[in-house]
């Protein structure tokens, strides 16, 4: 199942089923981290069972081992694989640690699998059923004697299964559960991928000889300065191992920073829950500094969650055999917050915004809230990256969701930040669901009602119905299922993914063929058949499309101290580009087919302006050219100019709904560079200020305090009125009363000086 898919659900519920139906006397579920067996049991006091309605464990035991003592009379039995191994050795107990580490690094550590005797304790027939966890790594080399010591039936779970998982369940695939069909049903949320590319990440660096670096030890930390006596050149697969580029990390980490509120996540204030995956614990630290002083935050902004967290390293003398007296490090706990304290932090409260973790993370860890996945790391297998990007795929609610990220509405999707290429290489096998991310969803439902059945565009039409399905209310849910004959959207969506699946069109291909192995062109033609299906509901009712476009929502995002990094390329990739050209363009075309009907077109194309340019007449243009079929919000529009005429651009606009006065201008050439209208009226009012002065005119300090008010209300309403004094901010100054009382006789000229003046 897909990770965030609900495994661990599943298990709970075909747990209940066997121990209720089958007669089961005893499970084991089987972890392989000790953080995983906490999640579990938690997931099992939380389960609801069918039946009885009632809390799985107010109806049986389940024993979460913190001890090498099993309970007979437990129907559940969670641990971890490390624990179970200690005991089946006959160990009395086992450091805690053990537990926390990766697999990996244990096998390391054992060369050759110690045998596993009989153990009259644990006698084989102990587990009628042992469900394994994350099983694509808890089954092989000294972890498999396990698992085959009892005589019971196995059942794996995993996201990511290999071809060596499936040969050890001897190819008994019982259920399959897809990231796509996840996405579909809305039990997951799908990603973009946005690329940061520095200098020194794609190509090293070199240090002339002569200067001086830091050698730091990998260990202890320690630091010394050498003076290099021939040149050093680094190439970028050295970074963080042999070599760390402080300002490698610096670049990527600020140009996140620059880039977090206008391109990844526009319109948003508040820094979105971000998971950094590091490459070691070293390099975790470099980042977690780093990060600290660029956002300048404080420390419980970011923290680093790995398994060394809450300790430090300290050095311990220690004789060899031979008397020989070296120098270890050993981990002490120094009485901090543990990494497990600062996990529940991180998924429910709102410190810390930013977490940097190796592989504590990596894994099964639910963090529902989490909208943004750095990779400062490459995934050595596709098994690890979809491990990886599955933490941010988990679903969250809005109330929830708000109650961490107070300003963020929905979690529609998350961001992949990749600043390694990881999303680039050929070990990534699992992409967007979006095909045709610069094809509008118009475009989309139109291609498919004129008969276009590419599986590009399906998969695209798919990802978009999906997105959009989490995003309307039951309202719109039901008046969709009316409109689509009783079939909900979440079923249309289904369909498509379905339609989609290889294994169901080879499927298909041999029902109609008879034969086990089709040929090619049979599993095509059923794969054409099976696409058809899956878009009649949307090719065949046209009612049901303009509703979907009407409901259409905007959505969406040794130590070199030498070298200075800069930045080649931070984007959503070359279709962004694409995306924004197109945007552009329609919206360029449309000033000019509607620079008739609409006020604010009229005024703003007529140069003179023939009448007074109004705040009511830029809200009908802003309503207008956000109804489908169009969607074109002032943002959206102003990063579309951003992302094209980034030259051109001055600041960033789209805050107050007069900025869609800049755009129009920039758009009919008016103006050669695009700039928040909020910037033009201060610096005409600056002039205005200027001029007067050069004329003998003066103002009190009272006055100017008056005239910079009245500015910033023209800013934002496009022209002050008489009226206006009494609202805020005026009111709170005296009103129409305190201003006559300030200017005098001279007050209704000067409102309509600046309004000519500010708003021209």
């Amino acid at each position: 199942m897909a990770s965030g898919g609900g495994k661990t659900f599943t298990a709970c519920n075909f747990c209940y089923r066997l121990i209720k139906h089958a007669g089961a006397q005893r499970i084991l579920f089987l972890v392989d981290r000790n953080n995983l067996r906490r999640q579990a049991k938690g997931e099992f006091e939380q389960f609801t069972t069918p039946e009885e309605h009632r809390k799985f464990t107010e109806l049986y035991n389940v024993q979460h081992l913190k001890s090498n003592k099993l309970d007979p009379v437990s129907k559940v039995c969670i641990t971890t694989i490390q624990r179970l191994f200690s005991m089946l050795k006959g160990e009395e107990e086992l450091d805690p640690e053990i537990e926390e580490k990766p697999l990996g690094s244990l096998e390391s550590l054992i060369k050759k699998p110690v045998p596993v005797s009989y153990n009259p304790a644990i006698p084989i027939e102990f587990f009628d059923f042992i469900v394994v966890d994350e099983c694509h790594r808890s089954i092989y080399n000294l972890w498999r004697q396990v698992l085959e010591y009892f005589d019971s039936f196995l059942i794996g779970l995993t996201a990511t299964p290999s071809l060596q998982t499936l040969g050890f369940f001897n190819q008994n695939l019982v259920s399959e559960y897809t990231r796509e069909q996840a996405v579909a049903d809305g039990v997951n949320v799908g990603f973009d991928v946005y690329r940061i590319r520095t200098v020194v990440s794609e190509y090293g660096s070199t240090v002339v000889a002569g200067l001086w670096v830091d050698k730091r030890d990998r260990q202890s930390r320690k630091v010394r300065w050498e003076q290099l006596d021939q040149d050093f050149t680094y190439a970028s697969q050295q970074l963080d191992q042999d070599v760390v580029a402080p300002d490698q990390i610096r670049t990527i980490i600020r140009t996140f920073k620059e880039r977090l509120f206008t391109d990844i996540f526009p319109g948003r204030t508040e820094v979105p829950k971000t998971l950094i995956f590091a490459k070691d614990d070293s390099h975790a630290e470099d980042i977690v500094n780093i990060v600290r002083e660029e956002f300048g935050k404080g420390n419980d902004f970011c923290q680093k969650i790995t398994y060394r967290t809450g300790t430090v390293r300290v050095p311990v003398k220690k004789k060899l055999p031979d008397g020989t007296e070296v120098e270890e490090f050993v981990y002490k706990n120094i009485g901090a917050v543990t990494a497990e304290e600062l996990l529940t932090s991180f998924r429910n409260s709102y410190f810390p915004r930013i977490a940097v973790s190796v592989d504590m993370i990596a894994t099964g860890t639910d963090v529902r809230p989490l909208e943004c996945v750095m990779f400062l790391r490459e995934a050595k297998s596709r098994s690890l990256f979809e491990q990886m990007t599955g933490r941010g795929t988990r679903v969250v609610t809005a109330t929830e969701l708000k109650a961490v990220t107070p300003d963020a509405d929905a979690k529609t999707h998350f961001i992949i930040v990749d600043a390694v290429g990881v999303c680039e290489t050929e070990l990534v096998d699992s992409h967007p669901l979006e095909k045709k991310p610069s094809v509008s969803f118009e475009k989309l439902l139109d291609a498919v009602a004129f008969g276009n059945r590419e599986k590009d565009v399906l998969s695209s039409l798919a990802s978009r119905l999906a997105r959009l399905d989490r995003q309307l209310n039951k309202e719109d849910q039901q008046i969709i299922a009316g409109v689509a004959g009783g079939k909900p959207l979440s079923a249309i969506t289904h369909g498509l993914v379905d339609a989609l699946d290889s294994d169901n069109q080879i499927e298909a291909a041999r029902k109609a063929t008879g034969v086990e192995e089709p040929p090619p062109e049979a599993i095509e033609k059923a794969a054409t058949a099976l696409l058809a299906e899956a878009a009649k509901p949307l090719a065949t009712n046209p009612a049901l499309r303009n509703k979907l476009i009407e409901l259409k929502k905007s959505y969406e995002q040794t130590i070199d101290t030498i070298t200075k990094d800069e930045v080649l390329e931070a984007g959503f990739s070359a279709a962004a580009k694409e995306k924004a050209r197109s945007v552009v363009e329609s919206f360029e075309k449309f000033i000019q087919e509607h620079k008739d009907e609409i006020t604010a077109l009229q005024i703003l194309y007529s140069r003179p302006y023939s009448q007074r340019l109004t705040l009511k007449g830029i809200k009908d243009l802003a309503s207008t050219i956000e109804k489908p079929p169009r969607g074109w919000t002032p943002q959206v529009l102003w990063r579309a100019y951003e992302t094209l005429e980034k030259s051109n651009m001055r600041g960033t606009g789209c805050k107050v709904l007069a900025d869609i006065v800049s755009l129009v201008r920039f758009a009919l050439h008016q103006e050669s560079e695009l700039r928040p209208f909020h910037d033009q009226v201060n610096e005409r009012f600056a002039q205005w200020l200027m001029q007067q002065e050069k004329n003998g005119r003066t103002f009190t300090d009272e006055q100017r305090l008056w005239l910079e008010a009245i500015r910033d209300h023209i800013a934002s309403s496009l022209a002050i009125q008489v009226d206006d004094f009494d609202y805020v901010p005026f009111a709170q100054r005296g009103g129409l009363g305190k201003a006559t009382q300030v200017f005098g006789a001279q007050l209704a000229g000067l409102l309509s000086e600046l309004n000519e003046t500010l708003a021209a």
